[in-house]
């Protein structure tokens, strides 16, 4: 039997951090084993926010493949592609855009989250507005039956199954709709107790870093601003590092006694900090080593995306032939 496809991606605007590890690598990794899986370098989706620093993405695919290939997807056992080299995506997405009204757009929560955190929402770009219907045909093309998403990209998820219904309804049953697989990981906090881990925020532990970058983050990140001595009794909500200890501490005793202790007064969030830094570089250190045999041949891992993106073309030109011939726009078919 044929494997159930499985399609995800990431923006190329810098290197992935722990947000993603948790919210979907984890999941990549696992399912690359149970899924033909295809992962998309989405440097168009990047470019709509940075159309006028083309170079940072550029730059960036690579830093991205390398962080895939750091956290163990196999290219023998996963497609990794790159977007802009896929045109068929972008003509599928034009196609979309004739099935969602511009004020449904403006509903996406995602879309309005982003927005904010970018400081468009006065002047938002086209192509950063549309990102649901692109992202529809990103997924849609490759017909999969899950998508690995944060629990904050159900939204797009949830526009996607609505364009499949409207293109099935109009067209004729042509895709199926998908399932956002979402990790059992609750959302990753950043260092400075924002909501979210992001690359555009500053707040984020890479999975890149050193151990001085993770130490230096570590001792910087929020706990309780009335936690002043050791002694003083403290506060777990809103707390990252504990945030933090309860995602990544195997130990889920010693961290329950721990917040005991710290609740009750005589423990520092220097004695906890520590704590966080040894368990994360102990996670963080193998990936590192991995990603520094990869970048001795950029050459290679380049090949390697040349080669996945082959393939994910032919995937997609059969999915736009059956497009074409449910709209009726095969005009010269043999």
């Amino acid at each position: 039997m044929e494997k159930p496809r499985a399609l995800t991606g990431d923006r190329p605007t810098g290197r992935l951090h722990l947000g993603h590890f948790v919210g979907s690598l984890q999941n990549r990794v696992l399912l690359q084993d149970t899924h033909d899986q295809y992962v998309m370098i989405a440097d168009i989706q990047g470019l709509s926010a940075n159309a006028e620093d083309p170079q940072k993405i550029r730059d960036n695919v690579l830093e991205v493949a390398l962080d895939y290939l750091a956290v163990g997807l196999d290219p023998k056992k996963t497609t990794m592609f790159i977007q802009s080299l896929v045109p068929e995506i972008s003509e599928l997405t034009m196609y979309f855009l004739n099935l969602v009204t511009i004020a449904r757009l403006g509903q996406n929560p995602t879309v309005k989250t982003e927005m904010k955190e970018k400081g468009f929402e006065t002047s938002v770009p086209a192509g950063f507005y549309i990102h649901p219907v692109n992202q529809a045909a990103d997924i849609l093309i490759f017909k999969p039956k899950v998508v690995p998403v944060g629990e904050d990209q159900l939204p797009m998820i949830e526009q996607t199954n609505e364009i499949v219904e409207k293109f099935n309804r109009i067209y004729g049953e042509t895709f199926e709709k998908v399932e956002g697989l979402i990790s059992n990981t609750p959302r990753l906090p950043g260092i400075d107790g924002k909501a979210k881990m992001s690359k555009s925020l500053g707040n984020a532990i890479y999975l890149s870093d050193s151990k001085h970058d993770i130490e230096k983050k570590v001792m910087e990140m929020y706990t309780d601003p009335e936690h002043i001595k050791a002694t003083d009794p403290g506060h777990i909500e809103g707390n990252v590092v504990f945030s933090y200890l309860d995602i990544f501490d195997a130990d889920h005793e010693e961290v329950s006694r721990l917040k005991h202790q710290y609740t009750q007064g005589g423990l520092g969030d220097v004695t906890l900090k520590k704590r966080l830094i040894d368990i994360l570089d102990a996670l963080l250190a193998p990936m590192r080593e991995r990603r520094a045999e990869f970048e001795k041949n950029p050459q290679d891992v380049l090949a390697m995306l040349a080669e996945g993106t082959q393939k994910a073309r032919g995937t997609a030109q059969t999915t736009l032939a059956q497009v074409r011939a449910a709209i009726g726009i095969d005009y010269f078919k043999k």
